[in-house]
């Protein structure tokens, strides 16, 4: 049933009625800090424990973007890189961009906000694979006391900032973007 824009409650089971998302910037912007505060010792910590017979090596993702580009793997590193750095950080720009453009006229228009915002969820879907990654690894690489790989602390610092800002992109509330929007472009 559709309700006249100032209706309070629910004629059938008595709820509150809410015209956009209760609280929706407030909460993006909760899991934006706690993708953020996760996203630090994601960048900090090993995401790989390698050790064989001889050496325990433990790597974080720009060393292990180092160790590919010493090794020649010039696509690999560039698809961490953009994988596991500049998505990421983009990610956290584009929300906070969103999170300050509402209810204002910013350079982009509502229209390429909305598109703006869903990249930005459609790119989270997707943003797991680092960790996927490090699992598969660590799955298969485990040659007892030969050669062994394991996920370190950031694989599962990584995987929360993921999350988290999978869930500040679906907390803001899309219709606060049209908002400010007079001519509704």
């Amino acid at each position: 049933m559709v309700y006249p824009p100032l209706a309070g409650t629910c004629t059938r089971c008595g709820s509150a009625l809410h015209s956009r998302a209760p609280l929706s910037l407030q909460r993006t912007i909760a899991w934006l800090l706690a993708g953020l505060i996760a996203y630090v010792p994601a960048s900090i910590y090993p995401m790989l424990l390698t050790s064989t017979l001889f050496e325990r090596q433990e790597s974080t993702i720009l060393g292990g973007v180092v160790d590919l580009l010493h090794h020649g793997s010039f696509g690999d590193a560039v698809i961490v890189f953009v994988a596991s750095v500049v998505i990421p950080i983009g990610k956290f720009l584009a929300i906070l961009y969103l999170v300050r453009a509402v209810g204002q006229h910013r350079a982009l228009s509502a229209h390429q906000r909305q598109l703006m915002l869903e990249i930005v969820e459609f790119i989270g879907r997707w943003s797991m694979i680092d960790v996927f990654v490090v699992a598969i690894l660590s799955a298969l690489v485990q040659l007892d006391s030969v050669a062994t790989i394991n996920p370190g602390i950031a694989a599962v610092s990584f995987a929360l900032s993921v999350v988290f800002t999978m869930l500040a992109a679906q907390s803001l509330d899309s219709r606060l973007i049209w908002d400010g929007s007079e001519t509704g472009t």
